[in-house]
């Protein structure tokens, strides 16, 4: 796993082209469109599988900087052991990309051998997880067992062997034994990833498969690359190239050239499989980038690429149909994410997207009440009093003992999201729904990001993050509606000033999630202002449609005064089935970053936090500087699953 180098393998140099070696346009042309298409054929070998998935994802791989590369690694699924016979499907999952093999026979052994080439950065995912599914069902494939893999700590421990064994945990539990997964993975020296890349680019266009490039062959390659600049300098490179003279080269003379000339006159500006445009100064991550492009696996069993998570790779035909149909779509983004059926976060801890549960018949619901002309009617003619009539009525339902019942049905619901292991108390402690819902945790599962450190903001809640360093971009990406404004969040008894144009936090609190919310810094609290309002949902179905949920909703304004922040706004939002706000906190009190605020009864609620802009006549920034992972992950108008304590941001300024 040694450092990325900085010497290229292809690029570099310059020359004017005769037109007695470069054939008719039409003909170079023609030529140039077959290698694109041969290039093409390469990346995607199996693409008729995946295309239906491909579309909804993201097809291109991401480039990497020179000291962010660790490293080009070879991950194989070999094979497992199971409890009883079927036919199983695996899923690989790294970060943002989902792979699966093909399905094997009826076994209890299935063996898969497949493979895939994985990016691992420095600072990027290096936890795969690798789910098994039983494949008997036409609809829906079931999840038998999974597993975690540090791909990081079993490249760098002390065995030679370059396979493990591994114990496959259930569905719900991680400490219930299903299986055993056999896997290996192994990484490339830079150094030969370079030499192997120039080897395989420059085959392709050996037409006559000589092994060596004539100077027809050697134009085509240029042209490929859609250089312009250097398309009337190819002559001059192949002559410094081709030492003896013989109008031929050789696949290590025209690599070793093409590396000296890298850092002169770059060659390549656009990837030729994916189109990606390619930066220049970064040779390392075009190299890495082309290379996962050009060559995904040895050819051997290579997996399927193309998804965003296990469970969409992990489809049967009839479901993947309904996703071809749009009925059944994954998506990212404030225009694809909203209108998929699946919500999509990306969970800080593992570097993974992750799937949101919600019931299919909910998010209908919810689709066709906020993002139709029809139910936006409805909202606007009496529909909002009937939401809070039923989150009054819920609301008592789940203070009642008989709701202690409910308690077991929303842990299955949600088996693989409430780790009970954390909670202060033990279930039969909870003689109510709602006492269960305002859980408190074990103080040691949520530690504070630099606790004696004020100049640091933490997150105040287990949540799915949004971030903007202004109300602008979060009305871009996010907050669509038609009448959302700082004044009208705050309302009429807080002095909105301030915080125009600062930066602006949503944590939105999911059903499943812990239900007490912290302070994200330091200060004391000057004051709370309730407004009364609407209990709209505040899901991203809602939030990205033109209902104004935020300004509009029952919410609790509180201003807490700091050093290193200045004044922030932490304004508490009630939701659909969420009728009570509670806080544990007065007016006055001196707080720390951490500590508890407050909590949420039943339902998914939000937190919104607003920043001061800082003004010194000088420069116009926010009182907080934002975690760029939150802020890139916003712009993509994808949220950010967090829990209480991460870091959020640190401040801009020197303390009042």
């Amino acid at each position: 796993m040694g450092q990325g180098t900085s010497k290229g393998c292809i690029n570099g140099g310059s020359s004017s082209l005769s037109s007695s070696s470069s054939g008719s346009e039409h003909s170079r042309d023609s030529r140039t469109a077959r290698f694109r298409r041969k290039l093409r054929r390469i990346r995607h070998p199996r693409s008729s599988s995946s295309s239906s998935s491909a579309k909804h994802s993201p097809t291109r791989f991401k480039l990497v900087a020179a000291d962010d590369f660790a490293g080009i690694a070879l991950f194989t699924l070999i094979s497992a052991k199971m409890e009883f016979k079927d036919k199983w499907l695996a899923c690989v999952t790294l970060g943002e990309q989902t792979f699966r093999t093909h399905v094997t026979d009826n076994t209890d052994e299935p063996i898969w051998n497949s493979e895939k080439k994985l990016l691992l950065e420095s600072n990027g995912p290096h936890l795969a997880r690798v789910s098994v599914y039983e494949t008997n069902r036409l609809k829906k494939n079931n999840l038998i067992g999974h597993c975690e893999l540090d791909l990081f700590k079993f490249l760098t421990g002390d065995s030679d062997s370059l396979s493990e064994e591994v114990h496959l945990f259930g569905p719900s539990s991680n400490s219930t034994v299903v299986g055993k997964l056999c896997f290996s993975c192994s990484i490339e020296d830079p150094q030969e990833t370079e030499k192997d890349f120039a080897r395989r680019i420059l085959s392709i266009v050996d037409y006559n498969e000589d092994g060596l490039l004539s100077l027809s062959e050697f134009s085509d390659l240029i042209d490929a690359f859609g250089n312009q600049v250097a398309v009337n300098k190819k002559e001059e490179l192949f002559k410094a190239a081709d030492k003896d003279g013989d109008g031929v080269v050789s696949m290590d003379e025209l690599a070793e050239l093409l590396a000296r000339h890298q850092e002169k006159e770059p060659l390549i500006n656009t990837c030729p499989v994916c189109s990606e445009v390619l930066d220049a100064s970064n040779w390392v991550g075009s190299m890495v980038h082309m290379t996962l492009c050009f060559n995904e696996g040895t050819g051997n069993n290579v997996m399927i690429g193309g998804f965003l998570t296990d469970k969409q790779a992990s489809y049967g035909w009839l479901l993947k149909m309904s996703e071809w149909a749009h009925y059944s779509s994954y998506g990212i983004g404030v225009r694809t994410g909203s209108k998929a059926e699946h919500i999509l976060v990306f969970d800080r801890v593992t570097k993974r997207l992750v799937e949101e549960l919600i019931d299919g018949k909910i998010i209908m619901a919810m689709r066709t009440l906020y993002q139709t002309k029809m139910g936006l009617f409805l909202l606007s003619r009496g529909g909002n009093e009937i939401l809070q009539n039923l989150s009054t009525k819920q609301g008592e339902k789940m203070n009642s003992v008989e709701s202690a019942k409910d308690i077991p049905k929303f842990l299955a619901s949600f088996k693989d999201q409430i780790n009970l292991s954390e909670v202060k108390y033990p279930l039969d402690h909870f003689k109510t729904f709602n006492e269960f819902f305002i859980r408190e945790l074990k103080p040691e599962t949520r530690p504070i990001a630099c606790k004696d450190r004020d100049d640091v903001a933490v997150c105040a809640a287990d949540c799915r993050l949004m971030a903007f360093s202004s109300v602008q971009e979060s009305t871009r990406f996010w907050i669509k509606g038609r009448k959302f404004s700082v004044q009208g969040l705050l309302g009429k008894d807080v002095s909105a000033s301030p915080f125009i144009d600062g930066t602006l936090v949503i944590f939105r609190l999911a059903p499943q999630d812990y239900h007490r919310f912290h302070f994200p810094v330091s200060g004391t609290i000057e004051q709370f202002v309730p407004i009364p309002g609407c209990l709209y949902t505040v899901n991203p179905i809602a939030v990205n449609s033109s209902c104004n949920v935020f300004s509009e909703n029952k919410r609790v304004v509180s201003i807490i005064s700091t050093a290193y922040f200045g004044k922030v706004a932490f304004v508490a939002i009630g939701a659909t089935m969420v009728g009570s706000i509670s806080f544990t906190r007065k007016e006055g009190e001196h707080v720390q970053k951490g500590d508890e605020f407050g909590y949420f009864s039943f339902g998914g609620s939000t937190v919104i936090c607003l920043f001061e802009k800082f003004t010194d006549n000088v420069s116009f920034q926010g009182m907080i500087k934002v975690d760029d992972d939150l802020l890139d992950n916003s712009s993509r108008s994808l949220e950010t699953l967090v829990r209480v304590g991460m870091t959020l941001g640190v401040s801009s300024v020197t303390p009042y």
